[in-house]
């Protein structure tokens, strides 16, 4: 694991407890924390709650159990293991891993409050208590952001009181981006961002609040500043793309996903480890190189994740690596269109979940309709059909809730197949009754953070199939409502060049071919730019 150079500034002034202490490092961000724990462990503690709020959960894990092992007594040290199990924003949360953690401390709630030497040391405890007590997490995640709440008021100087009072609230938002309560999250931030600019939690949570198409303009002081408060962590580097994805600013996204994964290959060879070209920071920057017409870069880190795919066996905690091989696999079919290149005929190894069988047939039926193979396209289709009904287990498996719109996401994936079929057997207005009405299913689909979790964007493909049915008109405004979810996305661009020029447009598609050729300014030679379309 990478090693952190840090350094400790010790703030020496006249408390009762040990004075409050300045983490500063200019490699993972400064936080300052008054607490009852010894002078020897403040170093330890204070470099994990910077990487708990970097989302860098294994390193902070391993920073409070060092500082647990200088204070056995030190009850904030064991609060912060036990937090480093809960991951709000991603809905993922170890409750026993952490219940473990707290009683390490103390057997029970009552033991483990009576180690906390303050009102407000109490008052965390207390909270941790609720996130990881009886009940349903669903219930135990509303719970804990009021008990965050009333610590927040009952300690309004505490930033990082107010921060995970914050990080609670998006915690609750369990069926996707619910705008009221992440402006709530973002209005707790704000002016703590620019009070406090060095803390990692602030700019980070700030940057979830607003990452969407609509809020991610007030997000980018944040975004812009975050990778500078952290450069050694790895997810707060990826994290500013959030903004700049939401924004289609490809340059910058390429920029981050690749200090990121280069973060995360540099301390993967210190461990005398190759590269890694599966993951959340890959794909992304696989996204954005296809976005610049970086086809080739693209390819190698698809092919790399097929490859590493194939020797990480699954575990019965962990699906293997074949989800993120084949989310590649998609959106470079889908950008390139090479749909008869070796890319589209790769498999996923292995064994393979269920969601992931769905998706290896999703590419297949896909490419397959495109090239001209109803036959193989028909069999893909059959196989989606078949797997559709078993879903649901899986959802249920993974704790989505039954009213969490994303369940339908798999049926739009199916009729987008059935619509492309018909349009093959010259049937085009059945084709775009079937995905104009998927695409109304996909924009009411809360806006997910990312590249398209639905591969090819139902508005987009309404948009082409308008185009080839001839009626620029309404595929212009197909393309439009695309770009309104997927800003500066170079697909939708194309065809809303396309729809333009047929319009007789000739300012619109000359500014739209402006930006195409800007954002592919560093394109593979041949790919398709703009008017040479």
């Amino acid at each position: 694991m990478k090693t952190i150079a840090f350094r400790v500034i010790f703030l020496l002034a006249a408390f009762a407890l040990t004075p409050p202490l300045l983490f500063s490092q200019a490699q993972v961000g400064e936080v300052s924390f008054e607490n009852s724990g010894a002078a020897a462990a403040q170093k330890d503690f204070l470099h994990g709650l910077a990487q708990l709020h970097n989302f860098e959960y294994d390193f902070a894990a391993e920073d409070f159990q060092k500082a647990e092992k200088t204070d056995p007594d030190f009850a904030m040290a064991y609060w912060g293991e036990a937090m480093t199990h809960n991951h709000p924003i991603w809905m993922e949360q170890d409750a026993d891993a952490a219940r473990a953690a707290l009683k390490k401390l103390a057997p029970n709630p009552e033991a483990r409050a009576a180690k906390a030497k303050t009102p407000r040391e109490k008052a965390y405890l207390q909270a941790v208590e609720v996130l990881y007590g009886d009940g349903e997490k669903f219930d135990r995640d509303f719970k804990y952001a009021e008990a965050m709440r009333s610590l927040h008021e009952a300690f309004p100087n505490d930033m990082d009181a107010t921060c995970f009072y914050a990080l609670a609230l998006l915690g609750t938002a369990h069926t996707g981006r619910d705008v009221p309560t992440y402006m709530r999250a973002a209005g707790l931030l704000e002016d703590l961002f620019y009070a406090h600019p060095h803390h990692p939690g602030v700019a980070h949570y700030l940057i979830h609040s607003f990452d969407d198409p609509v809020h991610a303009p007030l997000g980018l002081p944040a975004a812009r500043a975050y990778s500078k408060i952290a450069p050694d962590a790895a997810h707060a580097q990826h994290m500013t793309s959030h903004i700049f994805l939401a924004l289609g600013m490809w340059d910058n996204v390429v920029t981050a996903n690749e200090n990121a994964t280069g973060l995360i290959n540099a301390a993967r060879k210190a461990a005398g480890k190759p590269d890694s070209y599966c993951g959340h920071y890959t794909e992304w920057l696989q996204y954005a190189y296809l976005q610049q017409g970086r086809f080739a870069e693209a390819k190698k880190l698809t092919l790399g994740c097929r490859d590493q795919s194939a020797k990480v066996r699954p575990t019965a905690h962990f699906h293997g690596l074949a989800p993120s091989f084949l989310q590649m696999q998609a959106q470079y079919l889908m950008d390139t269109k090479d749909w008869s290149g070796d890319v589209a005929s790769w498999t996923a190894p292995g064994e393979l979940i269920v969601f992931s069988q769905f998706d290896s047939a999703y590419n297949a039926a896909y490419a397959a309709v495109q090239r001209g193979d109803l036959s193989k396209a028909s069999t893909e289709l059959e196989k989606l059909l078949a797997l559709v009904p078993k879903l649901g287990g899986e959802y249920d498996t993974f704790g989505v809730s039954k009213d969490d719109p994303v369940r339908g996401s798999p049926q739009i994936e199916v009729d987008q197949i059935r619509a492309l079929m018909l349009s093959a057997e010259n049937k085009l207005d059945a084709a775009i009754d079937l995905v104009r009405s998927a695409s109304r299913r996909e924009e009411a689909l809360p806006f997910g953070f990312g590249p398209p979790s639905i591969p090819k964007p139902s508005p987009e493909l309404l948009g082409d199939l308008l185009l080839k049915n001839k009626n620029p008109k309404d595929a212009h405004d197909a393309f439009d409502a695309s770009l309104a979810r997927a800003p500066r996305r170079t697909q939708s661009l194309l065809g809303m060049m396309q729809a333009q020029i047929a319009l007789g447009d000739k300012e619109g598609a000359a500014k739209t071919e402006a930006t195409l050729r800007d954002i592919r300014k560093n394109a593979d030679p041949g790919v398709v730019s703009a008017s040479n379309k």
